[in-house]
């Protein structure tokens, strides 16, 4: 069904006084992209200088601002590029592990047969000219921004040049609500900019309300990261791994921040005490941090390999370091257990879902703002066990590797909750294809 046409909500001085902030922080934010940074992307994609896209040739955008939106986004990726193969794929990020992830994703696109072009550029800085240059100069059908990525100048430019614009797998956190609510008229003009948006559960569709987005252009249609599909290379890595890591006691903490992972080792240091195979895969969230994580192992006198350097554990080493890119969900699904992070510290954790669809038991600490409505879904399976702090979580690892069959029901229930949720990618599609139809 066709919807009336969107009112655009103008607060001009919002957006100025908006603008002058981000004058005034420019040389703190030129300074945090600088680093983020590809020899293959000259720094000038940042002000938006792209090449112009081809004429005759169409473009879908959708904007991820990391690894782990990419990450969620590849269910929605591949649908894209099957329904709409006359277009070309640009995908942005802020950060180069997301540009990386979005080349790697690309890759293996290709090697399962799925035809298309997919590219990427680094966003532009939300500065007016650089929105606007980047804009023109990708001339895209469809403009998709992923989860809460709402850039006020991107996405006045995108209604400037005629270009329909949705938010997918919307989400935002008490937390981000808040913040966003001391910005509101700025809020309400850019969220009167947006065609359609998919938010993942009705809380967060009344919190986008909010903040001005008209509840006519809002659906409910559930959170794509439940459309997780393993593929056939992550499962034979996953199962080689456990192969020639034996019958050993293993848990994988995936996704961990600074503050974390201090937490981490020492419930692994006393786990050991009474399970002295237990094996720690450490995965941190940011490869910046990789050799301070190999240094803090050290300082805690933990024997560590490091997969970067293809060393391999020794029956008595106590920690596996997981120092590459992509490789999550194969060390995931080489564990008896999984410890999501960003939950033992406040970040709002990580998903939940994949070690859920591999069928590993799933643990994690209280933080879990942004993941919230699948928390909550699991809660009810009895798929998730959570932690307060390290004394609950060594008790809960010393009880779970001792009980298989539990691990066995907590492994059931979690993969019967992504089961059980599927259909975010087909109700997000069709509302797309309002927008865009489909060739």
């Amino acid at each position: 069904m066709s919807r009336p046409p969107v009112t655009r909500k103008r607060s001009p001085w919002a957006r100025s006084l908006y603008g002058v902030a981000l004058w005034l922080l420019a040389p703190l934010i030129v300074w945090r992209v600088w680093r983020e940074h590809l020899s293959a992307s000259p720094r000038r994609e940042r002000l938006g200088y792209i090449a112009p896209t081809a004429e005759g040739q169409r473009v879908i955008w959708l904007h991820c601002a990391s690894v782990g939106e990419v990450q969620a986004a590849r269910p929605l990726i591949k649908a894209l590029l099957v329904l709409y193969p006359s277009y070309r794929l640009v995908i942005t990020t802020m950060t180069a592990t997301g540009a990386e992830r979005v080349r790697a994703l690309a890759n293996g696109l290709r090697e399962q047969g799925v035809l298309g072009e997919v590219s990427h550029h680094f966003i532009p800085l939300d500065f007016p000219a650089s929105a606007r240059r980047f804009v023109s100069r990708l001339h895209p059908a469809l403009a998709l921004f992923f989860e809460t990525e709402l850039w006020p100048n991107l996405l006045a430019a995108c209604v400037r040049s005629g270009v329909p614009v949705a938010v997918v797998n919307g989400r935002l956190s008490p937390g981000a609500y808040r913040g966003y609510r001391r910005l509101a008229p700025l809020m309400h003009e850019a969220l009167g900019q947006v065609d359609w948006l998919a938010a993942k559960s009705r809380d967060d569709a009344e919190r986008f309300q909010g903040l001005g987005m008209a509840p006519d252009r809002i659906d409910v249609v559930g959170s794509l990261k439940f459309a997780l599909s393993i593929n056939d290379a992550d499962q034979q890595v996953s199962e080689h791994l456990r192969t020639r890591l034996g019958n050993r006691s293993i848990w994988v903490a995936g996704s961990t921040h600074e503050g974390e992972d201090e937490q981490l080792l020492a419930a692994h240091g006393r786990l050991i005490e009474t399970c002295p195979d237990a094996l720690l895969i450490l995965v941190p969230r940011h490869p910046r941090r990789f050799d301070a994580v190999a240094a803090l192992c050290a300082q805690k006198g933990m024997s560590l390999a490091r997969r970067s350097r293809d060393e391999w554990p020794a029956a008595d080493t106590a920690v596996y370091l997981g120092d590459t890119m992509g490789e999550l969900l194969s060390l995931y699904g080489a564990a008896d257990l999984a410890f999501v992070g960003g939950s033992l510290v406040p970040i709002g954790g990580h998903n939940l879902l994949e070690p859920a669809a591999l069928g590993v038991p799933v643990l994690s600490g209280p933080a879990l703002d942004n993941f919230a409505d699948i928390a909550e879904v699991m809660r009810e399976a009895r798929a998730l066990v959570e932690v307060a702090d390290v004394d609950e979580l060594v008790n809960v690892l010393r009880r779970l590797f001792a009980d298989a069959g539990e691990r066995r029901r907590l492994a059931a229930a979690g993969r019967s909750v992504v089961t059980a949720n599927r259909g975010a990618l087909d109700r997000t599609l069709v509302g797309l294809a309002r927008l865009l139809p489909p060739a």
